[in-house]
């Protein structure tokens, strides 16, 4: 089938990173997609080749394009539309396949990922379009989520076997040297976060522990956070810092799969954390109502967590007070990460048994048609 998946970037590319791997994903299973963004210049670091059409399957397309008449009128009709993330498209696309008289496509609504239970509750439900051109048409709400009552999670039917090919030790060395990280086996730490008010307490932290680590920092916000508290400085104590460069989508993956502990934020990253099965810490996209902190919970609900390791996320997310929060951050000692695995394990074995979002969004497709 052909795709027209719409995508707005708001901030932070996370938007536009989950539309990636999901276009990405439907065209290795076959489907045409046509992704139509109004920001594609995170994909020249994100997935290089993208944006020049190199990527099987899928063509990136100017969101301002599909207003346009010569571009519409070139353009074979698809058989589904998704506006990701509440995103609406655009009334002159809508207006042409009206006037066109071609088959309805099906329109689907791709919403933000949460564990929170109105999702299984809104999950499938149709909206009938009220005004504009399309009056009278039917949109559907699709939500990702962590039961067999949504729509599942992005995962590609290949990721276990490729993270299996990945584990071997000689592997792992040849991925950071390729890096060009100087890793001599100190214990490794990824950071990718916003700017949480506990990380001067991590740095610390990881500073005093008696074995080293190196922590691995992604490029952008998570470096410049880092960079002011630390300035120059590349050593405290038993830390090594090493500032990473801007990773592909394929190579962040793999930063995750061969790191010790992960800290992640966003809803990309931590599924991406999730299947990795390593210890890992989720920021949240912080919002001003406070909603975060709902969010946080339903999903440590749904990971079965540990009181420790729930209240270490609580930690980092500053629903702690502060020495609750230092106290969180101390139980999280080396020998408490076999625990903490063994925990991301088996969260991740029973997700693995539901079918995934691409699956559930070919299947619901081809049943409305």
């Amino acid at each position: 089938m052909l795709w027209d998946i719409f995508c707005r970037v708001i901030d932070n590319f996370g938007d536009l990173g989950v539309c990636w791997r999901l276009s990405a994903d439907l065209a290795a299973r076959g489907q045409c997609v046509r992704l139509w963004v109004d920001d594609g210049a995170a994909l020249q670091w994100m997935a290089p080749g993208a944006v020049e059409g190199d990527w099987p399957g899928v063509q990136v397309l100017p969101w301002e394009q599909s207003c346009l008449a010569q571009t519409l009128q070139s353009l074979p009709p698809a058989d589904v539309w998704i506006e990701a993330f509440g995103c609406d498209i655009p009334l002159p696309f809508v207006a042409h396949r009206v006037i066109a008289g071609d088959k309805r496509p099906a329109w689907i609504n791709l919403e933000y990922l949460s564990a929170e239970h109105y999702v299984e509750r809104s999950h499938g439900l149709a909206s009938p379009i009220m005004s504009g051109p399309a009056k009278g048409w039917t949109k559907s709400f699709f939500y990702p989520g962590f039961t067999p009552k949504t729509g599942g999670l992005l995962r590609e039917p290949d990721l276990m076997e490729r993270m299996a090919q990945a584990a071997p030790a000689p592997e792992r060395a040849r991925f950071f040297a390729a890096l060009g990280l100087p890793w001599q086996g100190e214990r490794l730490v990824s950071l990718f976060c916003y700017e949480p008010a506990m990380l001067k307490n991590l740095l610390l932290h990881l500073a005093d522990l008696p074995t080293p680590t190196r922590l691995l920092v992604t490029a952008g916000r998570a470096t410049a956070a880092v960079r002011a508290l630390m300035g120059d400085q590349t050593e405290r104590g038993n830390l090594r810092l090493s500032f990473l460069p801007g990773l592909t989508q394929l190579d962040f993956d793999r930063l995750l799969w061969h790191a010790d502990v992960n800290f992640v934020r966003g809803e990309d990253s931590v599924l991406r954390a999730l299947w990795a099965g390593k210890p890992f810490v989720w920021q949240v996209y912080a919002q001003d109502d406070g909603a975060h902190g709902a969010k946080l919970e339903a999903f440590l609900d749904r990971m079965e967590f540990s009181p420790a390791l729930r209240q270490l996320h609580q930690a980092w997310n500053g629903l702690l007070p502060g020495s609750e929060a230092d106290a969180a951050l101390a139980s999280r000692q080396p020998q408490a990460l076999a625990q903490w695995q063994a925990e991301v394990l088996a969260a991740r074995s029973r997700l693995l048994k539901m079918d995934d979002l691409a699956s559930q969004l070919v299947a619901f497709v081809r049943n409305k048609r």
